[in-house]
C-alpha cells in the first residue's frame, strides 16, 4: 500500500478507530498496531513478514543476553548481532551484485560461467529495519536505553509509518513512547494533518509531474538530449528526490502523531545548505546521524589526526553509498560526497589567514551543485549511464525540446519551498485548530480533491522504496 492512495486512507482510518478505541490498554494498543503493521507489510510481500519478526526475536534475544552480561562478552554479542543483521541486509541487497562482479573478473580465466545466477527478491525498507536493529543493540550495550520486552522492540521495527523508508527512528526515541499511554490533543491533530496534506502535494504533484514531464524523459536517453534538457533534467531530479522523500517522511511523521508518537524531523531545507557538511545536518538527518555516531565515530572520528579525519570522512559516505544500493553509480556518489566533504575539513583548517570568506550564496550555489551532481550517478541506472548524461550535458547543444513552463514552474517552486519561513505550518496549525471538527474536515476534504485533480494519473512509488 502507498500512502497517497485510497487503500491506505481506509486502512489507517481503521487502525485509527480501533487503536484510540482501546483507551488506556496500553499493551493491546501495541499489539493492534504490530498487526496492522504486519497486514501493511503482508500487503507487499507477506513471506517477509516472517523476516521481520525472526530479526525482532533475534535482536531481542541478544539484548536480553547483553545486558546479563560483562562488558567483553556484552561486546562479543553486540559483535555477533551487528555482523548478524549485515548478514541479511548483505544477502539480500548485495549478494547478486557481488556474484556479479565476481563472474566479471572470472571470465577472463574461464571460471565465469561456472558460477550460479543469483536473483534475489529484495524487501522493501531492509535497509531501515537492520539499521535500526543495529543501533538498538549498540545503545542496549552502551547502556543508553534498557532492553525492550519482545512485543516493543517487535513494534519498534515494524510500526508502518517508518518501516518502508524512514526515518530511521531509534530505538531511545520511540520504545520509552511505547511504555505509556499515548495521548492527542487537537493542537497535534491539527499538526498532524497539515503535514500530511503538505506532503501529499510535494509526492503527487510536484515529484510526480516533474517525473513524468521531465526527470523521466531526459535520463531514459540522454543522447537525444539537449544540454538544456539534461541541465533542466537534473535540477529537476534534485527537486523531485526532495519532494518525493521529505513528503514520505511528512506523511510518517503525520500519521506516527495522529496514533500519538513523535517522530524525529528527517529534513531541514537541505537546498540552503552553505557546504556539503551543512547539507548532510539537514538532508535525512535520520541516517545522517546514524552515520556519524555508529560508523564515523566509532571509526575514530576527529580525534586521530587530520589525515585520519579524511578518510573516515570518505569512507564513511564511501559506506553510506554503498548503503543506497549494489551499484558502482551509488559507490561513486558516496565517494563524491566523502571526498568532497573531506576537502572542506581540509579548507577549513588550512585556508590562508589573509583570505576572506566567501559569501554564503555562494557557497549555497557550489554546494547545491555538487548535490546536483551527485544526484546524476545516484539517478542513472549505472555507471555508464551516468558518465553518458555527463558527456551529453556538456556537449553545447542548448536547443529546448523537453522542458515546459509548467516543469520550470514546479522547479523553481520546489527550490522556493526552501526560502520558506520553518515555522510556518505550526503556525498555521494553530490557527486551525481554534475551528470546530467539521469545518476542519470539510476543509481538509476539500484540500485533498484539489490535489488529487491536480496530480498526474496513477502514483508511482516512492523513490527510497527500492532501499
Amino acid at each position: 500500500m502507498l500512502f497517497p492512495t485510497l487503500s491506505f486512507g481506509l486502512f489507517f482510518l481503521v487502525v485509527y478507530a480501533i487503536t484510540w478505541s482501546l483507551g488506556r490498554s496500553n499493551e493491546w494498543r501495541k499489539i493492534a498496531l504490530l498487526l496492522a503493521s504486519w497486514f501493511f507489510y503482508g500487503a507487499w510481500d507477506a513471506r517477509f513478514v516472517a523476516l521481520l519478526f525472526v530479526s525482532a526475536f533475534v535482536n531481542w534475544a541478544l539484548a536480553a543476553a547483553i545486558v546479563r552480561s560483562d562488558d567483553r562478552r556484552g561486546r562479543a554479542l553486540v559483535t555477533l548481532g551487528v555482523a548478524a543483521n549485515l548478514g541479511v541486509l548483505g544477502y539480500f541487497k548485495y549478494a547478486g551484485f557481488f556474484l556479479e562482479q565476481l563472474t566479471a573478473l572470472l571470465q577472463p580465466l574461464g571460471f565465469g560461467r561456472d558460477l550460479p545466477l543469483l536473483q534475489v527478491v529484495l524487501p522493501v525498507g531492509v535497509s531501515f529495519f537492520t539499521f535500526q536493529a543495529i543501533s538498538y543493540l549498540v545503545d542496549v550495550h552502551r547502556r543508553r536505553v534498557p532492553a525492550a520486552s519482545l512485543l516493543d522492540l517487535t513494534l519498534l521495527m515494524s510500526f508502518f509509518p517508518h518501516l518502508v523508508a524512514g526515518p530511521i527512528v531509534r530505538g531511545a526515541d520511540l520504545l520509552p513512547q511505547f511504555r505509556r499511554v499515548p495521548t492527542i490533543d487537537r493542537g497535534t491533530a491539527a499538526a498532524a494533518l497539515l503535514l500530511i496534506l503538505w506532503g501529499l502535494f510535494k509526492k503527487a504533484v510536484i515529484a510526480s509531474q516533474l517525473a513524468g514531464a521531465l526527470v523521466d524523459p531526459a535520463f531514459f536517453d540522454p543522447k537525444s538530449r539537449s544540454s538544456l534538457d539534461l541541465l533542466m533534467g537534473a535540477y529537476g531530479y534534485a527537486v523531485q528526490i526532495y519532494c518525493d522523500f521529505s513528503a514520505y517522511s511528512d506523511m510518517a511523521i503525520g500519521l506516527a502523531a495522529l496514533l500519538g508518537y513523535t517522530f524525529p524531523r528527517n529534513f531541514d531545507q537541505p537546498y540552503r545548505a552553505a557546504s556539503l557538511q551543512d547539507f548532510w545536518r539537514r538532508w535525512h538527518i535520520s541516517l545522517s546521524s546514524w552515520l556519524r555516531d555508529y560508523l564515523y565515530i566509532p571509526l575514530g572520528g576527529s580525534r586521530k589526526g587530520p589525515v585520519r579525519t579524511y578518510l573516515n570522512l570518505f569512507l564513511t559516505m564511501l559506506l553510506g553509498g554503498l548503503w543506497h544500493g549494489a551499484s558502482w553509480s551509488f559507490v561513486i556518489w558516496g565517494a563524491l560526497h566523502g571526498g568532497w566533504l573531506a576537502i572542506e575539513r581540509f579548507w577549513s583548517r588550512h585556508r590562508p589567514a589573509g583570505l576572506p570568506m566567501a559569501p554564503r550564496w555562494a557557497g549555497i550555489l557550489l554546494t547545491f551543485h555538487i548535490v546536483v551532481l551527485g544526484w546524476i550517478f545516484f539517478r542513472a541506472q549505472g555507471e555508464g549511464e551516468a558518465f553518458a548524461y555527463l558527456r551529453q550535458l556538456f556537449a553545447g547543444d542548448w536547443r529546448n525540446t523537453l522542458v515546459t513552463p509548467l516543469s520550470l514552474g514546479l522547479v523553481a517552486l520546489g527550490l522556493a519551498i526552501h526560502a520558506v519561513p520553518v515555522g510556518i505550518l505550526p503556525g498555521i496549525a494553530t490557527r486551525v485548530r481554534t475551528h470546530a471538527a467539521p469545518v476542519i474536515g470539510l476543509a481538509l476534504g476539500a484540500l485533498i480533491l484539489i490535489v488529487d485533480a491536480m496530480r498526474p494519473e496513477g502514483v508511482a512509488p516512492f523513490i527510497y522504496y527500492q532501499f
